[in-house]
């Protein structure tokens, strides 16, 4: 099956990886607009398909993307969506948990993780895979391992982390992220929307 992602025409898998949602292509847009003429190593983690890293490559040639999946489906899916745009030179796919498999420090990283409670299923995600929706405990355990390890050293100076939650789009210099930490734990706290 294909769908439209920034308007690009995607490979996809229902129910064996993440389709891409719209609100998703607003993480495309804020990684833009930290992205100049310069060449910069961004890290797609959770890439799922591969259209983040993807699309961001494409608008950007000067970039190269590290995009990395757990699920070897996703994997497969996201290579065969950077060979069909032919940015497959520029988007490597990495099999592996986070940024664990990225080869070195990165200017910029994009994420898209599962961080829905798993003991509060949402009918709108039943047919998707529950590891890229759903995470234990309050579903924040991905995103703040993300930061602990973006803290470690894996985010360049003067990089940025951005991350998709709840819809919207978070952001943080490499120098605060104790307060993306922060912001997280403040929004999970609240109750989500109903629509």
């Amino acid at each position: 099956m294909e769908t439209t992602f920034y308007g690009i025409e995607f490979l996809t898998r229902p129910g064996r990886v993440f389709t891409p949602r719209a609100t998703t292509e607003a993480l495309v847009d804020a990684a833009l607009a930290h992205i100049d003429d310069a060449p910069k190593k961004i890290a797609d983690v959770g890439t799922g398909a591969g259209v983040i890293g993807v699309s961001i490559a494409l608008a950007a040639p000067q970039v190269e993307v590290f995009a990395t999946d757990i699920n070897p489906e996703a994997v497969e899916l996201a290579r065969e969506n950077a060979n069909r745009h032919g940015v497959a030179d520029r988007v490597h796919v990495f099999e592996g948990d986070l940024l664990g498999p990225v080869p070195a420090a990165v200017d910029l990283v994009v994420a898209n993780l599962p961080y829905l409670p798993e003991d509060d299923p949402q009918p709108e995600y039943e047919d998707e895979p529950p590891d890229a929706v759903y995470s234990a405990g309050d579903g924040l355990g991905p995103l703040e391992r993300l930061v602990d390890i973006c803290e470690a050293g894996k985010l360049a100076m003067p990089g940025f982390v951005l991350v998709q939650y709840r819809g919207e789009v978070l952001e943080q210099d490499c120098q605060h992220l104790p307060e993306l930490r922060e912001r997280l734990s403040a929004r999970a706290a609240v109750p989500a929307p109903v629509d």
